[in-house]
């Protein structure tokens, strides 16, 4: 497979901004998140594991993590591994610091931007997994190239995870559910994992379900659950 690009950019879609912040988050903002942002004008570390203030093994990245009850709830569980949130709505991002400031939690780091940035910086093979939760599914056909699940993404997710990492995946729109699953079942990097039915209709084990996973729930709509692993 041919090394995916390192140097390119991609416009940025959807909201930044929504409510007014309280004083609280607003101060989070402009004092706790400068010490926990990665730094993409510096060098890519040969070891991301140095990134941490706590000693990590394996990290993960979850992209948009909304008001981050994925990604607190494994930082908490799992204090010896590193998490690296993207989150580039405003409002998430002040609901995660909070989170991380209340439970003192040194295993997580941020990115209020682009996940596509980040990605590309990254450093090959670094991750043990990259979870995307109910991504926007841009469902209309003219908005489709805006969806992140794409196939040079892929190729870039690829890059960044090790041999036997994971990439997870939930959506509640059957045919961003398809589409992802065609994406990443013609690339020759990944495997599905699925063995039966129950495979994408429950979740993985430890599964946070968010407010957003419980309102498609009460509104009858059936998430699907897709993972899949690096060759």
């Amino acid at each position: 497979m041919s090394e995916p690009s390192r140097n390119q950019s991609r416009a940025f879609f959807g909201r930044r901004k929504g409510h007014k912040l309280r004083p609280r988050q607003a101060l989070l903002i402009e004092t706790l998140l400068p010490s926990l942002a990665i730094d993409l004008s510096a060098p890519t570390p040969a070891d991301l594991r140095s990134l941490f203030s706590a000693p990590v093994t394996d990290i993960t990245l979850e992209i948009g993590f909304g008001g981050g009850e994925s990604l607190i709830a494994q930082a908490r569980e799992l204090p010896g591994a590193g998490f690296i949130g993207v989150e580039p709505f405003v409002n998430g991002m002040a609901k995660a610091l909070a989170a991380i400031e209340s439970q003192n939690l040194r295993n997580v780091r941020l990115h209020f931007d682009d996940a596509a940035n980040l990605i590309e910086w990254l450093p090959q093979g670094c991750l043990a997994r990259v979870d995307l939760i109910h991504p926007d599914p841009w469902p209309k056909r003219r908005h489709w190239k805006r969806r992140f699940v794409q196939d040079d993404m892929v190729a870039q997710l690829a890059h960044i995870l090790r041999s036997g990492g994971e990439f997870r995946f939930v959506t509640d729109v059957a045919d961003y559910a398809a589409w992802t699953l065609l994406r990443l079942l013609r690339s020759e990097a990944f495997a599905w994992t699925a063995q039966s039915a129950h495979d994408w209709r429950e979740p993985w084990p430890g599964f946070t379900r968010t407010r957003y996973h419980a309102k498609a729930a009460r509104e009858q709509r059936a998430s699907c659950f897709l993972v899949f692993r690096k060759k």
